[in-house]
């Protein structure tokens, strides 16, 4: 049984294992972090997956959700600094949560426990928010869910049934304001290597929006490619547990620069 509790910010699948390095996963807009606690069984015992929950969602639901990405950004990093008492984490994020998972980096760049920031299906942020998405948050009932059908993240059942719109949209609607109102501030690169994950397939990323992230961290921005669209790892799994095993491996046990590569996974 995931664990956690009210007031929490994380969930993580089952017990112990406490001297682990950790990887504190962020979810895509109207995301799960819950999901993520699948990987675990794939990363052989290498790391503790642990789902950062965002105050409004799941057993927060009766906190206020954050004003903004900044906002949510500082809480996250405190709880982050708190709970990783000297433990080794990487951070992973997909989506608006590859956008979180950033700042909360630029919030954490000081810390020796931070070692590396996976971004998965998200354009540089200094080119976030992208005027699709502004346009989407904008919507109203089926209108936004046709434009968020776009990402992929609504299946075609969902957006055929106009019932289930006000129950399922709402979050998502949220989240996407949420993105709507970054705006990017530059600030001094991370001391820490980022890992670009995406969809060859994914229509809301291209390799264009990739290229100012190499701005972003002191260290050569690798990109790994799979195939899929912007939830490239909804069927295949060890596109995102194989690059964090390997990541834990060599920033965790034996720290070193990664070299720039564009990789299929």
């Amino acid at each position: 049984m995931p664990a956690g509790h009210r007031g929490s910010w994380f969930v993580a699948d089952g017990e112990g294992a406490d001297d682990l390095p950790r990887v504190y996963c962020f979810a895509h807009a109207g995301g799960n972090v819950r999901t993520f606690l699948r990987w675990q069984a794939e990363l052989d015992g290498a790391a503790r997956v642990t789902g950062v929950v965002m105050p409004g969602r799941a057993h927060r639901y009766e906190e206020p959700p954050p004003a903004d990405v900044g906002e949510y950004a500082d809480g996250a990093a405190a709880a982050i600094t708190e709970a990783s008492a000297g433990r080794p984490f990487v951070l992973f994020g997909h989506s608006l949560g590859a956008l979180v998972a950033f700042e909360v980096a630029r919030r954490l760049a000081g810390a020796a426990e931070l070692r590396h920031l996976v971004a998965s299906a998200a354009s540089a942020p200094s080119l976030l928010p992208s005027a699709r998405v502004v346009e989407a948050a904008a919507l109203e009932g089926r209108a936004f869910a046709e434009a968020a059908g776009f990402f992929g993240g609504l299946p075609p059942e969902i957006l055929a049934n106009e019932e289930l719109h006000h129950l399922l949209l709402p979050v998502m609607q949220a989240d996407f304001r949420l993105v709507a109102r970054y705006r990017y501030r530059p600030a001094a690169p991370l001391p820490v290597g980022i890992s670009l994950l995406n969809g060859l397939d994914d229509p809301h990323i291209k390799a264009a929006g990739l290229g100012p992230w190499d701005v972003e961290s002191v260290q050569p921005v690798r990109r790994l490619w799979s195939p899929g669209g912007h939830f490239y790892f909804e069927n295949r799994p060890r596109a995102v547990t194989d690059v964090l095993r390997e990541l834990v491996a060599r920033e965790v046990a034996a720290p070193v620069s990664p070299g720039h590569s564009e990789l299929m996974i």
